[in-house]
């Protein structure tokens, strides 16, 4: 059996390069080079049966990037949120595909460099890239009768102890090193081979605008929106469906709905639906189904890309006699009863609304329902959002009827808390739009009947609103990852 190199011998000298971009071109060589060497040397094996020499294995790192802070006098006064440091020192990061993360790296590196005067090295780093991130599709690993605990005699290959979210979660421990990024480069790989298994499309596809959803009838309004946008000269330059489905200008209406009425979309947990643009503005829908779970689950996968930000646009129940069935609710505040990230952020920890994303979607209802003044506050209603792990709550009324009171609050769900709170958790910009679909306190509970009139009248407007929003959103992006999202104690990066 090959051995795994200890860090202390592999891990590679730093070169200091001057600009971020010569970083950034630096890190594409190392990490080409690592997983050429490493897709090669798996080919080896399955074809002859030759394992990787302890030599060989050593190539198989991914590249580290380490900036040097060393401030003359005080730091650079600036409101940003990112992009800056806490105090003198070394930062640290392992890095996966730097190409494709090339315009976030950048964005990044330029005001560290510019404004704090840091010195940056890229080198070979001590964290060995696990086998299946490199190989695109998992059937020719079967050749040669290889099994996976075969291949992880001799390969590197994912391990739990390695992928954490101890940053994100303030836990890591100030050594001579301290954190460059929220997630190194184990973490943001074993979440983008998540999102490809949950969501059904390739991860490159996720775009940097984010709406969540809980009901599947959202995304043939997304996708109707999506065409007519693909055809208006609007700048969207294609729409990809769950199975890497890729519909362009090239196909007719016709054909497109054709090709999106064959999507096995109900292969996939989590169905996501892109609409990609030129300008790198593009909005993705992902259909998170019911339940904290899986609000968690695709949170923690989508937060290494470093979304922009995500909405909850939803279904609830309305919790008020002057509430009517399709107005719509815009949390301020969260009662947190999906018992789903108590450890990671106690329950005593406030979630704040984020002020930029609460004036969009306040805005964006406006705009589209037309209603203003006394007409959108009857139309509008803002508050706090219960969300609850158990959909027949209703069934534990005596139980739940004092919290709902003492918290005044209008709305219950099963996502939009933990979608906050993992924006809070993740620093990404959040918020929620519900819309009220029953009134289970007043007798109007969810029928067939009625509840397939109110989805067809309601959806194509809350879509609208969220869309409108992200289009709001998007002409102050600059502003909109707000200094409450972070602490004083942060890692760099966005």
């Amino acid at each position: 059996m090959a051995s795994s190199p200890s860090s202390e011998t592999v891990r590679g000298l730093f070169e200091p390069v001057k600009t971020p971009n010569e970083a950034v071109d630096r890190l594409a060589q190392l990490y080409d080079r690592a997983t050429q060497a490493l897709r090669g040397a798996v080919e080896r094996f399955l074809n002859e049966g030759e394992p990787p020499s302890a030599a060989t294995r050593s190539l198989f790192r991914y590249p580290e990037l380490r900036l040097t802070y060393k401030p003359n006098g005080a730091a650079p006064p600036n409101a940003r949120a990112y992009a800056k440091f806490s105090e003198a020192g070394v930062y640290t990061t392992t890095v996966t595909q730097p190409q494709e993360f090339r315009a976030y790296l950048l964005e990044q590196l330029e005001p560290l460099v510019s404004e704090y005067g840091a010195s940056i090295e890229v080198g070979v780093g001590a964290q060995e890239i696990p086998y299946p991130y490199v190989i695109e599709s998992g059937d020719e690993l079967t050749r040669g009768g290889a099994d996976a605990a075969g291949l992880a005699r001799y390969f590197p290959s994912p391990s739990l102890a390695t992928v954490g979210d101890e940053t994100a979660d303030g836990e890591f421990v100030h050594g001579d090193e301290r954190p460059l990024a929220l997630f190194d480069a184990p973490r943001v790989d074993y979440s983008l081979r998540r999102l490809v298994h949950y969501t059904g499309s390739d991860w490159r596809a996720m775009q940097p605008w984010v709406l969540l959803t809980n009901y599947h009838r959202y995304v043939d309004q997304f996708f109707q929106w999506g065409l007519k946008q693909l055809h208006s000269g609007e700048g969207v330059e294609k729409v990809i469906l769950p199975g890497n489905v890729v519909i362009d200008r090239s196909l007719s209406r016709q054909e497109a709905e054709a090709r999106a009425t064959a999507v096995a979309w109900h292969r996939f947990q989590m169905p996501a639906y892109h609409i990609v643009r030129s300008d790198g503005r593009g909005v993705s829908l992902v259909n998170i189904g019911v339940g904290p779970a899986n609000a968690k689950n695709i949170t923690d996968h989508l937060a290494v890309l470093r979304p922009h930000c995500w909405l909850m646009v939803g279904h609830c129940a309305g919790l008020r006699q002057s509430q009517l069935i399709g107005d719509y609710v815009l949390a301020h505040a969260y009662l947190r009863r999906d018992n789903i990230l108590d450890d990671a952020v106690p329950l005593m920890m406030p979630i704040p609304a984020i002020a930029e994303v609460q004036v969009a979607l306040q805005e964006a209802v406006a705009k589209v329902t037309g209603d203003r003044g006394e007409a959108l506050k009857r139309r509008l209603r803002t508050g706090t959002v219960v969300t609850n792990d158990d959909r027949n709550w209703e069934l534990r009324w005596s139980k739940e009827r004092r919290l709902i009171n003492i918290s005044r609050a209008i709305a219950v769900d099963m996502e939009s808390a933990t979608v906050a709170t993992q924006g809070f958790r993740m620093r990404v910009p959040y918020g929620t739009l519900l819309c009220v679909s029953d009134k289970p306190l007043h007798g109007e509970i969810k029928l067939p009947g009625a509840a397939n009139a109110f989805y067809e009248r309601a959806i194509a407007e809350h879509l609208q609103i969220g869309l409108a929003a992200i289009g709001l959103l998007q002409s102050i992006d600059a502003s909109l990852h707000s200094r409450k999202l972070r602490s004083f104690d942060e890692p760099p990066f966005r």
